[in-house]
């Protein structure tokens, strides 16, 4: 088999370039954002798709297998995004449309699963829904505010920072 050639990212957290080291040799894992489907996404969204699909491509021109899982957010996301207070974008669209929640986000999602075709995007292996996965949300939240990783504070759960010191 035929050494791969090293590849080099940025350590965000370290803030210094380092060899990729695959956890599992041979593959690469990926879990990348997907758009929260509340309206079209734009440029600006797709600045990220775009890196990520690109990281994926050279990942696999050098001989990796990759999985990349790319979420859908089609429930959770406040109209108040600063003070995580407000109403849930797709249901306040859905009103304004007077349709169903589920209407708004098949519709947003089909678009952008159309602008990604014609940005020649590879499919991710899967796409999972946030609403697929809100009881396993539930009971990762409980379970860190039960060991005292997260809190709760004025109808919100946050997650406590001070109690991770690798955080970065």
């Amino acid at each position: 088999m035929q050494a791969r050639p090293s590849i080099y990212l940025t350590n965000t957290l370290t803030r210094n370039v380092e060899e990729f080291t695959p956890l599992v040799p041979g593959e690469v894992s990926m879990y990348t954002c997907g758009p929260t489907v509340y309206s079209y996404a734009h440029i600006g969204n797709f600045r990220a798709f775009l890196m990520a699909d690109t990281l994926r491509r050279v990942f696999e021109y050098n001989g990796y297998k990759v999985k990349q899982v790319r979420n859908i957010t089609d429930v959770g996301h406040l109209t108040n995004d600063t003070l995580s207070t407000g109403a849930d974008k797709i249901e306040e669209m859905a009103r304004r449309e007077q349709v169903t929640p589920w209407d708004i986000a098949r519709h947003f999602t089909d678009a952008f699963l159309e602008d990604t075709k014609r940005l020649d995007m590879e499919e991710p292996a899967c796409m999972p829904r946030a609403t697929q996965y809100i009881p396993q949300m539930i009971g990762l939240i409980e379970r860190l505010i039960e060991r005292e990783y997260a809190y709760e504070a004025r109808g919100n759960v946050y997650f406590d920072v001070t109690r991770f010191p690798r955080y970065g």
